[in-house]
């Protein structure tokens, strides 16, 4: 049965169909619990608290106490925002066959059959024109089936259930009204969603969403069926531990308590607000200075931190059981997952998962331990750009989850407030 925080989880993705909008939703909740958002920009005094940084699509947030001390260091969990799905083009109005359509690329490495058939709203962010050399950029998104990637019927494709191949540039691009191409049509539809005039949109960061609303599943109601499971369960779960760490009075003497939650993470991390930039070392140093703590503190408090980089999980799949390693199977609500690769596309070792299985200990919480067949590649996550480039000692973990990267997964219900509780013990040791 879905319980408080799982349906909790639900409105927190229903919240957020794109990762701006993942990051407002998540310092919309810290703002709710206390903490202050910090402008980049702006000198950053001295302040004990709780405090969220945004920028575009990435939420840096911690909370220092009175007695806090920058050799003591940090508690990290690291997880992101993005997800795969379908982006609009910067020249997106096109069509065929008397159809009118949006040009898409596929953004990351999306299951595309599952973005068939589906009735997709709209969300993102625009730029607009303020001025004669200035822009702001606004946020929007709308609820309504605007979009539709049809399927080729089964009659005019006799071998489909032989296996679908669907091309990226050819067979994902969404009808969403009839006529010939309409020029400047996309432009005007956002122009009108943010208030300002057509020739004042310089530009947009748009992608589709599914419009199904997140639902418990089964008999029992013992399932969760949504959309960005990967990975905004993970950014949820951080959030909810950071407020409770700091309710906790985690932010006293001890380690910082710090959650890091990044754009661009299913395609490479490498951009301005991903992993692999300098957001978070630079952020972190800026945390140490308001502790009064010298590039020699910080790096001291560099090697003090842990880092739990929080991400979504494989559950054993009932119907390619072959697929898996046969002495790790991971089922649903059975806790949170540890992510093992001799090869360091996980960050586990053996004194980071021994971290993160006492603190699930001290939550009276359940674990598994997750490695991918010998002979299939293994995916990766922040975990290791995380550890790299700040040389900080870090545990991939997850919650268990099939469909992933579909455009709607499925996890357990209890998953949810299990991860959130080991979480919040990890920041609170």
């Amino acid at each position: 049965m879905a319980d408080a925080d799982a349906l909790d989880l639900l409105a927190f993705i229903a919240a957020s169909p794109s990762p701006f909008h993942a990051v407002e939703e998540a310092a919309r909740r810290l703002e709710a619990a206390g903490f202050r958002r910090l402008d980049d920009l702006a000198a950053w005094r001295s302040l004990p608290g709780g405090h969220v940084v945004v920028r575009g699509g990435t939420l840096v947030a911690w909370a220092t106490g009175e007695m806090a001390s920058p050799q003591e260091g940090f508690r990290l969990i690291g997880a992101h925002t993005d997800s795969p799905n379908l982006r609009i083009k910067p020249r997106p109005d096109t069509g065929s066959a008397g159809w009118r359509q949006l040009g898409v690329e596929v953004y990351g490495g999306a299951l595309r059959n599952s973005w068939l058939d589906r009735d997709l709203g709209l969300s993102g962010r625009v730029a607009v024109r303020t001025g004669d050399a200035t822009a702001e950029l606004r946020l929007f998104r709308r609820d309504e089936p605007l979009l539709r990637v049809p399927q080729l019927a089964i009659h005019l494709d006799r071998t489909v259930n032989d296996g679908l191949v669907l091309n990226a540039q050819q067979h994902l691009t969404p009808v969403w009204g009839l006529g010939p191409p309409d020029e400047g049509g996309f432009a005007r539809f956002l122009a009108a969603e943010v208030g300002c005039g057509p020739g004042d949109v310089l530009g947009w960061d748009a992608m589709a969403h599914d419009l199904a609303p997140g639902a418990a599943l089964g008999r029992e109601q013992e399932l969760l069926s949504v959309a960005r499971l990967d990975n905004l369960l993970s950014c949820w779960a951080a959030v909810g531990a950071l407020v409770e760490a700091a309710d906790a009075g985690a932010a006293g003497a001890g380690p910082s308590p710090v959650i890091c939650l990044f754009d661009h993470e299913e395609v490479g991390s490498e951009s301005a607000t991903g992993a692999a930039s300098s957001m978070l070392p630079t952020v972190l140093e800026r945390i140490a200075a308001t502790l009064d703590g010298g590039r020699e503190d910080f790096h001291r408090g560099l090697a003090a931190s842990v880092c739990v980089s929080a991400d979504g999980a494989h559950a054993t799949h009932p119907n390619y059981p072959e697929r898996h390693e046969p002495g790790h199977q991971v089922a649903v609500n059975g806790g949170p997952v540890l992510k093992h690769n001799a090869n360091v596309r996980y960050a586990t070792d053996a004194a980071t998962a021994a971290v993160f299985k006492l603190a699930c200990e001290r939550a009276n919480v359940p674990f598994q331990e997750f490695v991918v067949r010998s002979d299939l590649p293994c995916g990766s996550t922040i975990g290791p750009i995380t550890a790299a480039r700040l040389g900080i000692p870090t545990v991939d973990v997850g919650v268990a989850q099939l469909s992933m990267h579909s455009a709607r997964e499925l996890c357990g219900a209890e998953d949810p407030g299990l991860f959130r509780r080991a979480l919040t013990a990890f920041l609170t040791a």
